[in-house]
């Protein structure tokens, strides 16, 4: 595909959409983005041009797609709450799809999660199993990326654990924690979704990081890289899940639900395949460690200020 060629990234100044479209105008690719917040800092300046989705107008949404080439998606909500749910990311992505192949989008690269099955009772997992399927349903040129835990800057889950890690004199694991995770780099993510775009074959790519930790084992290395070792204690699901709500509702922030909770200790955030990515998350801790958790990163607050760059940590 040709340099200039239109690429457009949902969420470009959100977490991984933004990575997505840094690789893109690295590489001379002119970039849009398609967003939900158009008022939001543009850290790209006049490279990246903003447009609403318009998913209650389709007709709109066409329109802002025709003349792109490829479609990279990362779309998607973390949990249900008040004026977002899995549900509504679910049909706006299908939405998304129908436009991309009346516009003539070339290639869709979509960001998914390992192990989706559409029988699954978790809707996180459910929901982008029905996204694969009508992917595939539209006969576009697609390539599906299935990451389990991104860190990052912008990371929420590694970052939040070592908040607590600071904070609280115990931490508490769910069960035994020995289900596993395999945590890939945002970075490493938005490389393989760029080199995806630039080819035609179909295809469904586990992504997943160089290292793979039991959830106990990633709280013990991340309290021993920023030197707070702490008592890693195991707790009942629901005592857990309680205990979350709690500091929560302090940090004015969902902490953790428990269909995450129940997907973790499912184990199904661990694969079988070869690493995607190169990045260990252990030497990126240790180039942060005199920071990281220093502060709690929001999920809601990033939803109510639709203004504001993400903050790195």
């Amino acid at each position: 595909m040709g340099q200039d060629t239109l690429h457009a990234v949902t969420g470009a100044f959100g977490y991984s959409g933004k990575y997505i479209a840094q690789r893109l105008l690295a590489a001379d690719k002119s970039v849009m983005t398609l967003t939900n917040s158009t008022d939001r800092a543009n850290p790209f300046g006049d490279r990246v041009r903003a447009v609403p989705f318009h998913f209650d107008e389709p007709e709109k949404l066409t329109e802002s797609l025709r003349g792109v080439s490829v479609l990279y998606n990362t779309y998607w909500v973390r949990f249900n709450h008040r004026g977002f749910t899995h549900a509504d990311a679910v049909q706006n992505t299908r939405t998304l799809f129908t436009a991309a192949k009346t516009a003539g989008v070339k290639r869709v690269v979509h960001v998914s999660i390992t192990n989706p099955s559409e029988d699954s009772p978790l809707e996180y997992f459910s929901g982008k199993a029905k996204l694969e399927r009508a992917l595939f349903e539209t006969g576009l040129s697609h390539a599906i990326l299935r990451p389990t835990v991104l860190f990052g800057k912008e990371d929420i889950l590694v970052n939040n654990i070592a908040w607590a890690l600071r904070r609280l004199p115990v931490f508490g694991v769910f069960g035994n924690g020995q289900y596993k995770l395999q945590p890939i780099h945002v970075d490493d993510l938005a490389a393989l979704a760029v080199e995806q775009g630039e080819k035609a074959d179909n295809c469904v790519i586990d992504a997943i990081g160089p290292e793979t930790f039991t959830y106990r084992e990633l709280v013990a290395t991340v309290g021993e890289i920023i030197g707070k070792k702490r008592l890693i204690i195991s707790v009942p699901p629901i005592v857990g899940y309680a205990v979350g709500w709690v500091l929560g509702k302090l940090v004015h922030d969902v902490m953790v639900t428990r269909e995450e909770i129940a997907g973790l200790m499912a184990g199904l955030l661990c694969v079988a395949s070869a690493p995607a990515g190169q990045t260990k998350l252990t030497d990126w801790a240790r180039e942060r460690s005199s920071t990281l958790g220093l502060r709690y990163t929001s999920e809601l607050a990033r939803r109510r200020d639709r203004q504001a760059e993400y903050r790195s940590n």
